[in-house]
């Protein structure tokens, strides 16, 4: 071509260069939200991406006391109290056919809060979203960030708005807090099933389901069932969740009818079936693999995973969006005090990791026990016996991270279980039976599925 003609043909635009932060957090829940809003407020340049679009469902809508701190560290506890209906206890099955038992959050050995809230997610992920706008957070909705690129000096993301177009970030630190999308989790190959805490859940919204009388009226209920357990959960306006929690094959037998078949099993439930006032099904009737899983590594140079981008484990105690909030408050922290100083992260990055760690060990240990003979009777006729009671609805409310003679407890009423566990060894062997049942149907899925993970 001759160069006059070569003058003639247009250049490509240029590449945009990506924009450049201090931190870059990508995943606008809770945890995102919390993270990017403490990192502003201490003077930080923060972009926090979402790849949806705010008010979005979301599951996950009963809250823990020890969470009201946190907001009012961040400044919303007033504003999430108006949203939500407020959460005095949790009540589990009693022995008697019929009757229940409240596990109150007055009764903490340590008392912080003595209540919570249960909330429509899709307000309270707003709300924390917009708090971190008027922190100063660069915030950042309908994109998603699809991978990242570590050097010597930071990190580069990429990734496409709604629309289709590019979209490029440079920071000198990456906030993973993508929830079960795992970002990291996926690129660096870090996520790993947990075959001990398999399951799936099916829910909805609903009118029609009346509630506990007086103090108790926006109690979380728990109901065991022969394949898992049921949340009932008050919320605003006069709706109810309802979730069933079982065993992957359950739900895969059901694919086809699952309204009917979710609006029967609730009817067959002695304790429920009788608050249930013509329950309509009015929004929100989803599916999903509640598939627990958690990463081997959480932590990296110039990175941090915050909440379900670590791990995600059977949410039967309510403890994701505090664990998120906990993770989020420390993060910030640390990331903070990296960027001015790099020699220390590593130290603040073991010290984070061994927390985190510890408060999801704290009620891992009781998941997977749930639905033991056993732990129905011990849940069934608690006892105060050495503050046993107490320490049990500390974890209940969320103190998760600190001893206080928690801990001790806690083992003491490990302890007690075996012993029950030796007493009754005919129904502790049954409980073994029915959680090695959960993991050959994990297994059987993957034998279907090739290279799932």
């Amino acid at each position: 071509m001759h160069a006059a003609a070569a003058a003639r043909v247009p250049s490509a635009p240029p590449p945009t260069p990506p924009l450049a932060y201090d931190v870059l957090v990508v995943g606008g829940g809770p945890g995102g939200s919390a993270t990017a809003t403490a990192l502003a407020r201490q003077g930080r340049r923060v972009a926090l991406v979402e790849k949806d679009r705010h008010p979005r469902f979301h599951i996950g809508e009963s809250l823990l006391p020890m969470s009201m701190p946190l907001f009012e560290e961040l400044g919303v506890r007033e504003a999430v109290e108006r949203i939500g209906v407020i959460k005095r206890g949790a009540d589990f099955p009693s022995a008697t056919p019929g009757e229940y038992t409240v596990f109150r959050f007055t009764r903490t050995l340590h008392p912080t809060c003595a209540y919570a809230v249960q909330v429509r997610r899709q307000d309270l992920d707003e709300l924390l979203f917009a708090t971190a706008r008027e922190a100063g957070v660069a915030t950042v909705q309908d994109t998603e960030i699809e991978s990242v690129r570590f050097d010597a000096d930071g990190v580069e993301a990429s990734g496409h708005a709604r629309d289709g177009s590019p979209v490029a970030f440079r920071a000198r630190y990456l906030v993973d807090a993508t929830g079960r999308d795992t970002l990291l989790g996926r690129q660096l190959g870090l996520k790993r099933r947990n075959r001990r805490f398999q399951s799936a859940a099916l829910f909805a919204h609903f009118e029609g389901v009346r509630r506990r009388e007086g103090e108790h009226e926006g109690n979380i209920s728990i109901y065991r069932v022969d394949d898992g357990w049921v949340w009932v959960i008050p919320l605003p306006d006069g709706i109810t969740s309802i979730g069933l929690v079982c065993g992957p094959d359950t739900l895969r037998q059901r694919a086809g009818e699952r309204e009917s078949f979710l609006l029967r099993l609730l009817a067959g439930i002695p304790g429920l079936a009788e608050r249930l006032d013509a329950p309509r099904i009015v929004g929100h009737l989803q599916a999903t693999g509640n598939y627990s899983y958690q990463c081997t590594r959480v932590v990296g140079r110039r990175w941090i995973m915050v909440g379900d981008s670590a791990a995600f484990i059977d949410p039967i105690f309510s403890a994701g969006v505090h664990v998120a909030l906990n993770a989020a408050q420390k993060a910030a922290r640390l990331v903070n005090t990296v960027l001015d100083d790099p020699a220390l992260e590593r130290r603040l990055q073991r010290d984070y990791v061994r927390e985190q760690r510890r408060g999801l060990e704290r009620v891992r240990w009781f998941i997977e026990r749930f639905n033991a003979p056993v732990m129905k009777q011990l849940f069934a006729h608690p006892r105060n016996d050495w503050r046993l009671e107490e320490a049990i609805v500390s974890m209940l409310a969320g103190d998760l991270y600190r001893d206080d003679g928690i801990v001790w407890r806690l083992r003491l009423f490990k302890l007690i279980y075996y012993a029950h566990c030796l007493a009754d060894l005919k129904g502790a062997l049954a409980g073994v039976r029915q959680r090695w049942k959960r993991v050959r149907e994990v297994f059987a899925a993957d034998a279907l599925s090739p290279g799932a993970r």
